[in-house]
């Protein structure tokens, strides 16, 4: 059997992907016996005990009797169940907003231990301003909940922009004051523990995949709605990046030629007339300067004409720009994740029974379509289950965790 001491670089891929298919049964099942596991991933009864014991002295999983077998008089030994243990790891996801910065501290679980928010002093910052705040909230949560920041095993970071979360590479962010940051090892010098970067939208969609209604969907998307607005893509059960880390940036096609100049620096980008910043700047064109998303919701309701037009105008490119992606992507599953709680003003009945019209018809049932209104949160859920993906990984290659696993 391979030393523990030592990280699997060298060890059979075979290992590897053995170690990598036993912990994500464990973790689909929440709890299951071995001959299960052997069952339900093809591997032999013998490898799996073998597998097992290699976690169990890692203190990656645990032993437990399932509860309806706990405390019964049936004769002979209980059958053991093994199921992750939660202790083994501190993870946290931390989405960093327009205005805020929220972070979820987690276990290897899964299961939420604390949240904390923090209020940004400026829209975009450095990046080492940033990375400076994004450590100091997380450190206050830690604190929170009476744990230290090095405890920390993995540490994720949501941004809304061009972000190429493999190279850690922000190409463009609202949340920064420049382009073209290599922002993961800037957050590296202060972070205990590997750290992690990607698409806010591509964060939804992992944790959608993970925990929420994208479990089991092999395709889906998850648009998101906010201050701009993004895609997270899955595709045969797999998030789609693109080749230069860029896919799914649905705010940022264009709905008209030329047209309201966007905070990326283009024209005429759905963002410029959809997204939260495009809606409030229009209105301030308009006449009705600080608007926000209830603002707008109100001066609707209470019949301006400006507002409305600026909203119906806004519902058009939207409800097309959605049905384009379900043509081009026919998913099983269209989730809207909106920043604000309630009914968001491009996601009325109405927006979605258009996106239905003019999708492509054919004769099966269509495409699913859910709204997901779950505040900032929901992005920091998403970091969260990112980060227990990867700190997963470097479980399963027994690689050391600091900064430059």
């Amino acid at each position: 059997m391979h030393d523990p001491a030592e990280p699997l670089g060298e060890a059979s891929d075979q290992r590897r992907q053995g170690r990598a298919r036993v912990l994500g049964a464990i973790r689909r099942a929440g709890a299951i016996a071995r001959v299960d596991i052997a069952r339900e991933t093809g591997i032999s009864a013998a490898t799996v005990t073998a597998l097992t014991a290699e976690l169990l002295s890692e203190g990656l999983i645990e032993r437990i009797v399932p509860e309806d077998r706990a405390g019964t008089t049936r004769r002979g030994r209980p059958r053991e169940a093994l199921k992750l243990r939660g202790a083994a790891r501190l993870m946290a996801g931390v989405k960093v907003s327009h205005r805020v910065i929220t972070v979820l501290l987690v276990d290897f679980e899964g299961t939420e231990l604390g949240g904390h928010e923090v209020p940004r002093a400026e829209i975009a910052s450095s990046p080492e301003a940033l990375a400076d705040a994004i450590i100091a909230a997380t450190a206050g949560a830690c604190a929170a909940i009476g744990r230290a920041l090095p405890e920390l095993s993995g540490l994720c970071v949501g941004l809304a922009g061009h972000v190429d979360g493999v190279r850690g590479h922000v190409h463009w962010s609202s949340a920064l004051d420049r382009r073209g940051v290599d922002f993961a090892p800037v957050l590296a010098t202060r972070a205990p523990c590997p750290v992690f970067l990607e698409n806010d939208a591509n964060l939804v969609a992992k944790a959608e995949q993970l925990f929420g209604r994208g479990r089991g969907v092999d395709d889906f998307l998850v648009i998101t709605v906010q201050h701009g607005i993004g895609a997270g893509i899955v595709v045969d059960g797999q998030l789609h990046r693109g080749a230069r880390g860029c896919s799914g940036e649905l705010g940022h096609i264009k709905v008209t030629v030329g047209g309201a100049l966007c905070q990326c620096g283009q024209r005429g980008c759905l963002e410029a007339y959809a997204g939260g910043h495009g809606l409030s700047a229009r209105a301030s064109e308009a006449g009705f300067p600080g608007l926000d998303i209830d603002g707008l919701r109100a001066a609707e309701a209470a019949g301006n004409p400006a507002i409305i037009d600026i909203l119906t105008e806004a519902r058009r490119h939207f409800a097309t720009s959605l049905a384009n992606i379900v043509t081009v992507f026919d998913p099983g599953l269209l989730i809207l994740a909106v920043e604000t709680r309630g009914t968001h003003p491009l996601c009325t009945p109405d927006v979605l029974d258009a996106v239905r019209r003019r999708s492509l018809s054919v004769d099966a049932p269509p495409t699913e379509i859910i709204v997901h209104a779950g505040g900032d949160r929901m992005w920091a859920e998403g970091a969260a289950a990112y980060a227990i993906e990867r700190v997963e990984a470097l479980a399963v290659e027994r690689r050391p965790l600091t900064q430059t696993a």
